[in-house]
């Protein structure tokens, strides 16, 4: 992964670079205290992660995120700053950021994460690579036994040995699978509608199956933020800022709980299908 890193802060940038290099999570192709250099720079070099502080002169750091995801939505961007504001932080999340860590920097948290987003990188690869496979050699026939085998093993893996929604988890991710360019055009609520004459409720009980497994990753990751299936769902079946939140709910720092996007639950479950 290219890494560029943005800080007025001589000292964090450093130290950020220490913690790449050192762990060889990636290569720094540049770094700067300057906004609008940066804005420059990364154009050219076309980084895949940005990690960028919030309070930057000139252009401030949500601007900065704007600015970037703007001329590259593909590059992810990792937010620093001291700032706890809500407010300050949802902007930037609206803006593109993926993620978000506080000052002062954790050496233990920026490898968390940055591999987080590594993860995440490489899971969208892989659905793009089963569109595109799709998309282009048309549309396979699904063995449904497999898929529903495949689907099984992901749940147990985020502890869902049972589940009531799981017939129907299975015919909806099977039907994404094999219809990708119908199923983009789709909402949840029409992919539902072709496998129930009640879709809202279906939605809710995939809901229902997906918030159970958020909850078991999330106690995962208070136990242990680098066990091997944490990092290998937080990002795929769900957004890590709501993994996160959902961790924060449980070590009693926070009243919020994750939300579930149910799209990205079924999504990421089709990522994992090797027919």
């Amino acid at each position: 992964m290219k890494i560029y890193i943005v800080d007025d802060d001589n000292n964090i940038t450093r130290i950020l670079e220490q913690i790449i290099t050192d762990k060889r999570i990636g290569n720094i192709v540049g770094l700067t205290n300057d906004s609008h250099k940066a804005i420059d720079e990364i154009r050219f070099l076309k980084p895949d992660i940005v990690i960028v502080d919030l309070l930057m002169p000139r252009i401030d750091g949500i601007g900065l995120i704007g600015e970037i995801t703007e001329f590259d939505p593909e590059i992810k961007i990792l937010m620093i700053s001291q700032v706890t504001s809500k407010e300050m932080i949802t902007k930037a999340y609206e803006k593109g950021a993926t993620f978000y860590i506080n000052k002062p920097i954790n050496a233990v948290e920026v490898l968390n994460v940055l591999a987080e987003m590594v993860n995440y990188m490489e899971a969208d690869k892989r659905l793009k690579i089963i569109r595109n496979v799709f998309d282009f050699q048309g549309m396979p026939a699904t063995n449904h036994s497999s898929v529903m085998d495949q689907i099984n093993e992901v749940l147990k893996n985020i502890g869902i040995v049972k589940s009531s929604a799981s017939e129907e988890i299975y015919r909806v991710v099977s039907y994404m699978v094999s219809n990708p360019a119908q199923v983009r055009e789709l909402s949840v609520k029409d992919i539902c509608q072709r496998f129930s004459e009640n879709p809202k409720i279906l939605e809710q009980k995939i809901r229902r199956t997906a918030a159970m497994g958020l909850q078991n990753l999330s106690y995962l990751g208070v136990e242990d933020n680098l066990n091997e299936v944490f990092l290998e769902y937080a990002n795929t079946l769900y957004h890590f800022k709501e993994v996160k939140t959902e961790m924060d709910f449980i070590r009693g720092r926070s009243d919020d709980r994750g939300k579930v996007n149910v799209r990205k639950f079924l999504e990421g479950l089709a990522s994992y299908i090797q027919i």
